[in-house]
């Protein structure tokens, strides 16, 4: 009994003594611990909100952009969206009272896959069957919008609206300028090589040098040629003959050493015999011809 007193007293005064140092913290040494203590939990607090600041930001922009995806879905159209895309400068936006015209598309139901779902798509109208439509379809459906829109496109800059519309896209350089020399920068006009979908990229073609060329940009230079088609930059500069540029005034001379090279060279005759056979018929067929209307008069 008397060492459980004699601890119970000893336990007393050990709690004694720490409750009468504990305010000696206020001291120097104290007031550090606490001061650290107190900027910690600071510095804690000042992250945290930092943290929300920046998570409140992030929200902020996300609701901006999704308000501003929202508002160019509700304000913009399919077409505009369209031809804003990176690497369809070339189209220009086509009327939509012409694609509301049956006879302006006589004949695409037969090309375009999922034709009426492409057309609907392109003219913004509600499809009531989308939801019916799996993953895969609605991607071909997106394709096909997209070729529907190209062919309407290519029918559409030739008449008056549309090569008034491309006008102002050559008039900008939009289409890319001519890469030869002595064109000066001359701008191109698209056009393709086969007026069918899937046979030939786009080109341009130079109204000064009348070179054919590929596009200047990858991504252009894998539109199909059809959505341009083969007749729009002759029948635009035959309508609009005030554009049509002169010939290069000069004219580029291979020399070796400063000196010309002769025209019986070799240099020429392998050259020249890429399109001999074709160029011989023609000018036999030429000398048929006259010897014939020689043979007549007589």
């Amino acid at each position: 009994g008397g060492r459980e007193g004699a601890a119970a007293q000893a336990a007393g005064r050990i709690a004694t003594a720490q409750g009468a140092t504990a305010p000696k913290r206020d001291g120097p040494e104290g007031t550090a611990a606490a001061g650290v203590a107190a900027t910690g939990d600071e510095i804690l607090d000042g992250d945290e909100e930092e943290e929300d600041e920046e998570e409140e930001e992030e929200e902020e922009e996300e609701e901006e952009e999704s308000s501003e995806m929202s508002a160019s879905d509700e304000d913009g159209s399919w077409i505009a969206w369209f031809c804003s895309l990176r690497g369809n400068e070339f189209f220009c936006e086509v009327d939509e009272d012409y694609i509301q015209d049956d006879f302006n598309l006589t004949g695409l139901n037969s090309l375009v896959p999922y034709y009426d779902y492409a057309l609907d798509m392109v003219l913004d109208v509600e499809m009531p069957m989308e939801d019916s439509l799996t993953e895969e379809q609605q991607e071909i459906v997106e394709s096909a919008a997209e070729m529907l829109y190209g062919l309407i496109h290519a029918r559409y800059i030739v008449t008056n609206r549309g090569m008034h519309a491309m006008y102002e896209k050559y008039r900008g350089a939009s289409f890319g300028r001519c890469p030869h020399v002595f064109c000066q920068g001359q701008p191109v006009l698209p056009v393709g090589l086969s007026d069918l979908p899937r046979n030939y990229t786009v080109n341009v073609f130079c109204p000064r040098c009348h070179g054919l060329f590929f596009p200047k940009s990858t991504r252009q230079a894998n539109i199909d040629g059809a959505y341009f088609g083969t007749t729009f930059p002759h029948l635009y500069l035959m309508t609009h003959p005030d554009v049509i540029p002169a010939k290069p005034a000069q004219q580029y001379v291979p020399r070796v050493y400063g000196f010309r090279i002769h025209r019986s060279s070799l240099y020429y005759r392998n050259h020249e015999e890429q399109h001999g056979s074709g160029g011989g018929n023609d000018r036999e067929h030429r000398r048929r011809g006259k010897n014939h209307r020689q043979l007549a008069n007589r």
